[in-house]
């Protein structure tokens, strides 16, 4: 598996995140999960970021404006030519190098960027070139994929689309996102936007959904680039899928359907990359390497997700038991403010590390408040019973 090493960029003073069949980054705020994941990126797919840049009239000349280019206006500060050090396994990656010798190529990564709502604030996607160069390149890719997806010759309905997810998969989205709407391509003038229908010929336009459903509609657009129709399982030349933020907006029944389709995903051959503040997603990791290392078989697991027992979904299930996770906590060090990463895939909840045991914070207020609670229930310190009224 892949290993990725940054030292000294932007807020990150040391990271090294070693790569699974399922790899999930949690940590505060702003402690740079978004700069490692698109330093990943471009580990993989330089060739075909850099030739988006260039084709868009970008000069990609120089290393600090590529930075800026890739990463965001003003980021190049981030990047000190002496003390900044970037490794993909083993390999130095240097901004001086990304627009030399590099071919287009087909990318390996998928990157599902946390602005994909933002980039249908309209109802539909701009194209790369129209975004500005202050948008972190991820986010002007996608935004591109969608919009080709948008640019098809009829309106057309993307949810539930035939052919692209399993029946059991479609009834669990319906139920936690869309509750019985049709998502569709509706026909505007010269060019197609989104639309929610409930049985009526009017179709609700995209800024008076619920925060969920625009959130997860453009998710769920990109997955479907990697969820191939006819037989065959996945995209060849992708390895990788990125996601950031998938729970944003989302019930915990569409964070659970979510997972789901990750778990598809891993059983189609691809790797999947998260970044997350939700407890849910580390629940579901945990639970499964707690139900593999007790001998679990499919048939529980699916249960445990609320699917039946079909045998196309015991052997996602069955092959989600036996992946590999990794689990990287990103967070400041205590003397110095900076940020470093810690591997806490074992989610001991009993470990001695608090960062593991509370699972990189996502757990910590829940434990710190039980414990207040049975504190408050076995003492009676601080309670009062009042008269009845």
């Amino acid at each position: 598996m892949p290993t990725l090493e940054i030292s000294n960029f932007a807020q990150i003073d040391s990271a090294r995140i070693e790569f699974g069949d399922l790899t999930v980054l949690v940590g505060p705020q702003a402690t740079g999960k978004s700069l490692l994941l698109q330093w990943f990126k471009m580990a993989l797919d330089a060739g075909e970021v850099v030739s988006a840049l260039r084709e868009a009239g970008h000069d990609v000349s120089e290393p600090s404006g590529l930075i800026d280019l890739v990463f965001g206006e003003g980021m190049s500060s981030a990047w000190h030519p002496d003390t900044t050090r970037v490794e993909f396994d083993s390999r130095e990656l240097r901004p001086s190098a990304w627009s030399r010798g590099r071919k287009k190529g087909d990318p390996r990564v998928l990157y599902i960027p946390a602005h994909r709502a933002l980039l249908l604030a309209e109802g539909w996607p701009s194209p790369f070139i129209r975004l500005n160069a202050d948008t972190p390149v991820v986010a002007r890719l996608f935004s591109q994929s969608l919009y080709q997806r948008f640019s098809g010759p009829k309106a057309s309905t993307l949810f539930p689309a035939e052919g692209f997810l399993r029946t059991e998969y479609r009834d669990l989205i319906d139920q936690a996102v869309f509750n019985g709407g049709r998502v569709k391509l509706i026909q505007q003038g010269l060019r197609y936007r989104l639309g929610l229908s409930y049985g009526s010929d009017y179709a609700l336009p995209f800024m008076t959904w619920t925060a969920g459903q625009r959130a997860f509609t453009p998710l769920l657009l990109g997955l479907y680039d990697v969820l191939p129709l006819r037989r065959q399982k996945k995209i060849a030349s992708l390895d990788f899928v990125v996601i950031e933020e998938p729970e944003m907006g989302l019930h915990p029944e569409a964070v659970v359907a979510f997972m789901i389709l990750v778990f598809d995903l891993m059983a189609r051959g691809y790797k999947v990359v998260l970044s997350t503040h939700s407890p849910l997603i580390l629940d579901a990791v945990w639970a499964l390497q707690t139900r593999a290392a007790n001998g679990a078989r499919a048939p529980l697991v699916c249960q445990a997700f609320g699917l039946k027992d079909s045998r196309p979904v015991r052997d996602v299930m069955q092959n989600a038991l036996e992946s590999e996770y990794r689990v990287h906590h990103l967070g400041p060090d205590p003397a110095t403010g900076r940020v470093r990463s810690k591997d806490i895939s074992e989610l001991d909840p009993l470990s001695e590390d608090p960062s593991e045991a509370e699972w990189g914070g996502l757990a910590g207020f829940s434990s710190r408040l039980g414990e207040a609670v049975r504190t408050a229930v076995n003492t009676a310190e601080g309670v009062t019973v009042g008269p009845r009224r």
